[in-house]
């Protein structure tokens, strides 16, 4: 298998000349010059298979890749330039992922690889805006714009729902469970359930639109004189956003860890209070809501094994010893160091009776200010209450413990490996991007199919499909974790698409002059962003009729832009 995998990308090469001889394309122009035979031969390709020619004359790509001036051609070469696009997504993917095993996440995981993911269909983009003359590109940008709707659009509806599929466990208590799935096709009672930090990555998404907001506005003003203006406008604020995101991703981490070590000390004070509560003889609170110090002194002098007034490190170790930490991953240690430095104001490793009292007061008012259950006066069960509301918080913030990579057994081969993989991903994306644009074209000339639906259906799958299937995946994991992986990874493609790919197509309309005149696409992109965002924000647990929307929003957008540019005239 390994000697498989080394000359892959030989055989590949090897596979492509192959079938690029087959192209039934003109690789001589008429010269009026040539001698004949006198005997007219007729082509060997089926008539009923022939498409009208989509220009007189063919130019070979490169001076000796194959050209072919018939739609049926430009489909076959579309096959073959797509399925090498789709090899350089999935190099760059293996390469990224080798090179996130060695030097962890941060930079790399932040920074290098969501741009690296987001290369293929950047350099589709690029070259379709930088072709020829500017009625070329004008032509041919439509390649690039249907590219970046339909990878969008694809990503967060069918691939969002086939994740929510294969990735569906019980539902309970608006929380799914891991590895178990027992209620089948329940479109309520079945679904998944991911962690806060996925919820603000698709809050993310949705802002990521703005740029196209702001390059859509003359149009909406039905202003042709700021059309120029409104792009700059917009590619500034989208190279800002791509930057920004950039740097969240970096420092995200840091911050998803600070949360986390705040949730754990929630867990300390609700398993301390819960276990105080059982070996009480009487309430901890008075009816007004103050610490009842009777039932507390008798509390301190029982956990007080020496009686010398004082709790020490030791006697408090004791205690959090019988506390059950089981949901969270949590030594005692760290437990011991929270409560010392909740309940020793005087500094000295101790915890004396008024300490003791005042830190659990302090602790009961945390308590009832968060409690989401019983409301009645005198009743401890917000205590309850809290420990549950802390252990939903704790399982919806995720625990990092799993991301910790293992050592790499020999780091230099891999990082020589890792940085081939991506180097040839970039070169076979960077060579064949412009090829491709050029059959789309073509083919859209032959059959009168708008360039927009071809790469809106055919591109993606192409760019993304790696992509999408390393999601489906690890959304089969049935786990929280893995789900939300699954879809802080779909939400981050699409923000990157609409971060850095938007960058590049402004960039080239803005330099070459080109016209802004892409208003259904932009409303398809904007509807799919913001519904989907919307859900995200206001829902961590998707049961399985969301799947059925989502997957019903691209035909929809499919079927919208078709509508406001066929019948309605938009573009």
């Amino acid at each position: 298998m390994r000697r498989q995998a080394k000359f892959r990308p030989l055989l590949t090469a090897v596979f492509f000349l192959i079938l690029c001889g087959l192209t039934y394309g003109r690789f001589i122009s008429d010269q009026p010059d040539l001698v004949s035979d006198g005997v007219v031969r007729e082509s060997k390709v089926p008539h009923f298979l022939r498409l009208h020619a989509a220009e007189e004359t063919c130019e070979q790509t490169y001076g000796f890749l194959p050209c072919t001036s018939t739609g049926l051609g430009n489909l076959f070469l579309i096959l073959v330039y797509g399925y090498l696009m789709f090899l350089a997504a999935t190099y760059l993917s293996t390469g990224s992922e080798l090179l996130l095993e060695i030097l962890g996440p941060g930079i790399v995981g932040g920074l290098f690889l969501p741009i690296l993911g987001a290369l293929p269909d950047a350099m589709l983009i690029l070259v379709s805006g930088l072709s020829g003359s500017v009625e070329t590109a004008q032509s041919q940008v439509s390649v690039g714009m249907g590219l970046l709707a339909g990878s969008t659009v694809m990503l967060i509806t069918v691939i969002w729902g086939t994740c929510i599929i294969v990735g569906k466990c019980d539902i309970e208590n608006d929380l799914a469970i891991d590895s178990r799935d027992t209620k089948g096709l329940s479109l309520t009672g079945s679904g998944i359930t991911t962690d806060v930090w996925t919820s603000y990555a698709g809050i993310i998404m949705a802002i990521s639109v703005i740029p196209f907001v702001i390059v859509q506005l003359p149009q909406i003003l039905h202003s042709d004189s700021g059309r120029h203006l409104s792009v700059l406008i917009a590619l500034i604020v989208s190279v800002t956003s791509l930057i920004s995101y950039c740097l969240y991703q970096v420092f995200q981490p840091v911050v998803q860890r600070r949360r986390l070590a705040f949730v754990k000390h929630k867990h300390v004070i609700s398993g301390i209070l819960r276990q105080l509560k059982m070996r009480s003889l009487g309430r901890l609170s008075t009816d007004d809501g103050k610490p009842n110090e009777e039932v507390l002194t008798k509390l301190f002098k029982a956990i007080d094994e020496n009686d010398d007034g004082f709790l020490s490190q030791a006697e408090l170790r004791a205690l959090i010893v019988g506390i059950q930490f089981n949901e969270i991953n949590m030594d005692e240690d760290d437990a011991l160091a929270k409560v010392i430095k909740d309940f020793d104001t005087s500094l000295d490793s101790q915890v004396d009776l008024n300490e003791f009292v005042a830190g659990i007061g302090k602790w009961l008012e945390e308590a009832k200010g968060a409690r989401g259950g019983s409301n009645q006066a005198g009743s401890m069960k917000y205590i309850d209450d809290y420990h549950k509301q802390t252990k939903r918080e704790h399982e919806l913030l995720g625990e990092q413990s799993d991301e910790i990579v293992e050592g790499v057994e020999n780091p230099r081969s891999t990082s020589i490996k890792a940085g081939l993989l991506l180097l040839l991903g970039t070169l076979i994306a960077a060579a064949f991007a412009d090829p491709l644009v050029d059959a789309v074209d073509n083919f859209s000339a032959a059959t009168s199919i708008p360039t927009f639906f071809i790469s809106f259906i055919a591109l993606p799958l192409a760019t993304n499909s790696s992509e999408a299937v390393s999601a489906i995946i690890f959304a089969s994991r049935k786990k929280i974790r893995s789900a939300s992986l699954t879809f802080s990874e779909l939400y981050g493609a699409v923000t990157m698409n609409n971060a850095l790919c938007l960058s590049v197509f402004l960039g080239l309309v803005y330099v070459r002059g080109l016209t802004w005149d892409f208003s259904s696409e932009v409303l398809v992109i904007l509807i799919v962003c913001i519904v989907m965002g919307v859900f995200a924000s206001v829902r961590t647990t998707f049961p399985l009729w969301t799947a059925i929307l989502a997957f019903l929003l691209y035909p929809f957008s499919l079927a919208l832009v078709y509508v406001l540019d066929y019948v309605f005239g938009w573009s």
